[in-house]
């Protein structure tokens, strides 16, 4: 009876220590599940931020080599004179008389999709730098008065805006699709153009480029 008692007792004690060992390795299991988490969520992290500061110098290279072709940066810009894009009776609107001041001109259209996109940024822009004695003009590109003004009222535009119905003072600007954006410094002269549609970066640095 005594030597029973002698076996059993050791067997009892490793049966009741052997599920520590277990909880142990599953502890340390899910701390290392954690960590490979944490790790692959930071380099995630920094690869992006590396890509966006890649990308970033690499569009602003690509928009430098695009103005330095471009045979209208440099030179004064065309003067133009056109009909305000008003619901009620407007002088018509001559650029020459923005001399002296830095002229975004922005041409559009009704149906032009990244129009759209981009109209909500045009009007909080220039919402911030109007103060600065910075001229906002659109120019409506072989649209419809009508369907320009709806676009207007639509999305909120409240700076001033044109009407070039039959497409010649757009064209002389080397102007074939929209959106185009011309930036005018304050000496008259085309100080860069951007096409398609503006971000708010290349709209920002473009802005201080002809604010100078």
């Amino acid at each position: 009876m005594g030597s029973m008692e002698v076996e059993g007792t050791p067997s009892e004690v490793d049966q009741a220590e052997k599920p520590e060992p277990a909880r142990g390795r599953k502890s340390s299991r899910r701390r290392n599940i954690t960590i490979f988490i944490v790790v692959s969520m930071l380099n995630v992290g920094l690869l992006a931020l590396l890509w966006t500061q890649l990308l970033t110098p690499a569009q602003n290279a690509g928009q430098n080599q695009a103005n330095a072709a471009d045979p209208l940066v440099g030179h004064a810009a065309p003067n133009f004179t056109l009909d305000a894009l008003s619901l009620h009776a407007a002088p018509a609107i001559s650029l020459a008389s923005y001399k002296g001041k830095p002229v975004m001109l922005n041409v559009w259209s009704s149906t032009c999709v990244p129009c759209v996109d981009e109209a909500s940024l045009l009007q909080a822009q220039w919402q911030r730098v109007k103060s600065q004695g910075i001229v906002f003009l659109g120019i409506d590109f072989q649209d419809v008065k009508s369907d320009g003004l709806s676009f207007l009222h639509k999305y909120g535009i409240t700076y001033l805006n044109v009407l070039d119905a039959t497409g010649s003072t757009t064209i002389s600007y080397g102007v074939s699709a929209t959106p185009e954006t011309i930036f005018i410094n304050r000496a008259g002269i085309v100080a860069s153009r951007v096409i398609g549609q503006l971000t708010e970066q290349t709209l920002q640095s473009n802005l201080q480029l002809i604010s100078r």
